[in-house]
């Protein structure tokens, strides 16, 4: 299976704005970002001490339903990779694995997906054609690294 089998969305996102409610945390930050290619917007909670972000910065954002690179599922409850066995974790800087909990169409064509990273919150809205692999309540990873 190839590796676009197993990415649900691929985009190059530029951070616009750092904290954009100019609420301010001591482990994480909000980003909010517009991709490049299908204009996306883009908040979503990181945890700065592990992995900052800075306005302007550009980074590759993937959506995943798997870390195994020929394409087979994940148990999702666990993460117990084979060892020596490469990922798709292994080709990005901050990896995170959470659910869909909230799909919200608009009448213009266009999607909202909420999901939660272990609490860390991710609002994705742009044309449902781009984004019809993600499903409601769909376990996924979230993959990002620096351009």
């Amino acid at each position: 299976m190839s590796s676009s089998r197993v990415t649900l969305f691929e985009d190059i996102f530029e951070v616009t704005t750092l904290n954009p409610d100019r609420k301010t945390f001591d482990r994480v930050n909000r980003i909010a970002a517009t991709g490049t290619t299908f204009e996306c917007d883009l908040l979503l909670d990181i945890n700065c001490e592990i992995y900052s972000l800075k306005e302007g910065e550009k980074v590759t954002l993937v959506l995943a339903s798997t870390l195994n690179l020929d394409g087979t599922p994940d148990d999702h409850f666990s993460y117990a990779p084979n060892a020596g066995e490469p990922t798709l974790a292994d080709n990005y800087e901050y990896v995170m694995h959470g659910r869909v909990f909230d799909i919200t169409y608009k009448g213009d064509g266009m999607v909202v997906i909420a999901a939660s990273f272990g609490g860390l919150l991710m609002r994705l809205t742009g044309d449902q054609r781009h984004l019809s692999s993600v499903q409601p309540d769909m376990r996924l990873y979230i993959l990002i690294k620096k351009d």
